[in-house]
């Protein structure tokens, strides 16, 4: 059934293989492209998921996330917060292609930058042959500085360095890992498992937000999807999360 969650992730979380189908205003052929924008409704969106859905058969898990707007900028607001959480390809693409989109239509109104006379800032210049010639010169030195003679000091000075180093990494992937579990953001989700007819029954009942007209889809498909479950917690009533 759907339902609005809390989407954050916890110590159950665990690597899993499945299939991603994304709905999103930039789908071909799903979204409605005008000269203001690209749209798409919630209603739109699951239909259009439930249809790759209906052609698969026999049983499955099924977990979908999504986020909707009545307006872009509710709709960017609710995006930026899961792709936060959740940075998958399919939401990431979506706010890649929707603020581009943004940006375009505001240039339009905007009145053309007068001719500049000055020079353009520096920037590094590479190209295939100077690449391949600073990679060599990089691995000659490197071979240079390896054949050169080490002292014990210098090895156990270099071993110190390592060691540090080593802890640096892993106290800074603890605290990336301790930042990110304090993340959350909320999304509408429908989960499911077993019989796929049956769930698509379920699917297109209560379709949340059916007047929006800014919609992002995910749909995982996969055979055990607990680790992806792990991440969804229901909102209790009168909480105010």
């Amino acid at each position: 059934m759907w339902r609005e969650a809390r989407i954050a992730f916890s110590d159950s979380v665990a690597a899993l293989n499945c299939s991603v189908i994304p709905a999103h205003p930039w789908v071909y052929g799903l979204g409605q492209q005008t000269e203001n924008g690209a749209y798409l409704s919630p209603v739109n969106a699951i239909s259009y998921l439930a249809e790759k859905l209906a052609g698969t058969g026999g049983a499955a898990d099924i977990v979908i996330m999504m986020v909707s707007g009545q307006t872009h900028e509710n709709f960017m607001a609710n995006l930026n917060r899961l792709v936060d959480v959740f940075p998958s390809p399919a939401f990431t693409q979506v706010r890649r292609l929707a603020q581009s989109a943004a940006q375009l239509a505001a240039e339009k109104m905007q009145i053309p930058a007068m001719y500049s006379q000055s020079l353009p800032a520096a920037i590094p210049l590479s190209v295939p042959t100077s690449r391949t010639a600073l990679a060599a010169a990089a691995v000659k030195k490197a071979q240079q500085e390896a054949a050169a003679v080490v002292d014990v000091s210098t090895v156990k000075k270099l071993m110190g360095d390592f060691q540090r180093q080593r802890e640096s990494m892993i106290a800074g992937i603890a605290s990336g890992l301790s930042e990110l579990q304090g993340k959350s953001a909320r999304a509408w989700v429908f989960t499911a498992s077993g019989d796929l007819p049956s769930t698509l029954l379920e699917l297109v009942k209560g379709i949340p937000l059916q007047s929006s007209v800014y919609t992002a889809a995910m749909m995982l498909v996969g055979d055990n999807l607990d680790g992806i479950k792990g991440m969804i917690h229901d909102i209790e009533p009168n909480s105010g999360a």
